[in-house]
């Protein structure tokens, strides 16, 4: 495959703007368009799946977010990539099951059966763990969604626990129940449906996939699952790198060259690195003016790629943690310039990591302005607070 043209920093950031629903010509019309525009939403911290939506939809509200996750159901929560829980546009379920999910839950099985075998709760971990789902499954069906706590004081099998951490201050127990949910999910069979809590927290109740969406997810088979994720993360991210696709798919080498093979790409040169581009979506974009967003933590752009070296520069000790989970970051133009939390008051603090000028501090503040109106008040609790929010939030 030859090398087609060389992207520069400029050109992706140019990108990202636009497909990414940052540019201020370019917004997203509701929170199922943003959704799509980035392929899904991270869900791991539920206050990012609000903050990120109303980042590129402008005039978005909670409620209007809520009635795509629970009323028009055009939204779903779904762990895959990664063991992350993400937001997908109904329609994509399928190949998020096939091209990440299925991977996940066999790991997840597997983990589970070990652990309780080697806890001595249960000599056979398999049998347990099917009759446990099954009686999940034959809870859930054809009932109202229910919580954890329900689905517990009426299933004995999800009763036990298990120690973690013998002897270190962090140690305790951790119960088996959750864990039966969280393969049943990764396996597309049962859903996160609705919340009990705020937007803010996440108290799930479960619902088979079949009750929830009135069918189960359309099985397919994984490299056309992978296939067509990575033909979307190309859509939304691209041009990116193989290590870039591997990292965001969370799954191995192999399956990822063999969904790219099936995909008709170009490289370009990316400087350091060869990037691939979509054959059909490889024309230059047209600049956009200079933008400002505060992004919340973990949101799909900030974490979209392994290489962030173009968008981020030398402020990664600041602004992830050990983990690599990103805190809430102030962008300008296409690039990270700061981070950002809210006082006591719930008002919107900035902190820039850098001279950007009168312009962007302006365009900033405002935004700061904007975030701090929306949020009326409520203070929103980072699950994973960034270095920097840590030192002065």
């Amino acid at each position: 495959m030859a090398t087609v043209r060389t992207v520069d920093v400029a050109e992706r950031r140019t990108r990202l703007a636009l497909r990414h629903r940052l540019a201020p010509d370019n917004p997203a019309a509701d929170p199922a368009d943003a959704t799509r525009s980035l392929v899904c939403l991270h869900g791991t911290d539920p206050s990012t799946i609000y903050l990120s939506a109303r980042a590129r939809v402008p005039g978005m509200t909670v409620a209007d977010l809520e009635k795509a996750l629970y009323e028009e159901r055009s939204l779903v929560k779904h762990l895959a990539m990664r063991r992350t829980l993400f937001v997908f546009p109904r329609e994509a379920l399928p190949y998020a099951q096939a091209g990440a999910s299925g991977r996940v839950a066999d790991q997840e099985r597997r983990r589970l059966v070990r652990d309780v075998e080697k806890a001595g709760l249960f000599d056979d971990g398999s049998r347990w763990l099917d009759s446990a789902a099954d009686a999940v499954l034959e809870a859930l069906d054809g009932a109202a969604p229910r919580s954890y706590t329900e689905l517990r004081d009426a299933i004995p099998l999800l009763s036990g626990s298990m120690s973690y951490g013998e002897g270190k201050s962090w140690g305790g127990q951790v119960s088996v129940g959750p864990r039966v949910l969280t393969v049943l999910s990764a396996q597309g069979r049962i859903v996160r449906a609705t919340n009990d809590g705020s937007w803010r927290v996440s108290r799930n109740r479960w619902a088979t996939t079949q009750s929830w969406l009135g069918s189960p997810i359309d099985p397919i088979g994984e490299v056309d699952g992978a296939t067509w994720l990575v033909r979307e993360w190309l859509r939304a991210f691209g041009p990116g790198t193989e290590a870039d696709i591997k990292w965001w798919l969370g799954s191995t080498l192999t399956l990822v060259r063999t969904a790219l093979a099936g995909l008709d790409l170009v490289e370009v040169d990316l400087g350091r690195d060869i990037g691939y581009l979509l054959a059909d979506d490889q024309e230059p974009a047209t600049p956009v003016a200079p933008w400002a967003a505060l992004l919340p933590g973990l949101d799909p752009t900030t974490m979209g790629w392994r290489d962030r070296d173009w968008y981020l520069g030398p402020h990664r000790d600041l602004l992830f943690d050990s983990n690599g989970n990103a805190g809430p970051t102030a962008w300008w133009d296409g690039r990270i310039v700061g981070g950002w939390w809210q006082d006591e008051a719930g008002r919107v603090v900035l902190h820039l990591l850098e001279d950007v000028g009168s312009q962007a501090r302006r365009a900033l503040e405002a935004e700061a302005d904007a975030v701090t109106e929306w949020l009326g008040g409520v203070r929103v609790m980072l699950r994973f607070p960034s270095p920097l929010a840590k030192q002065y939030a």
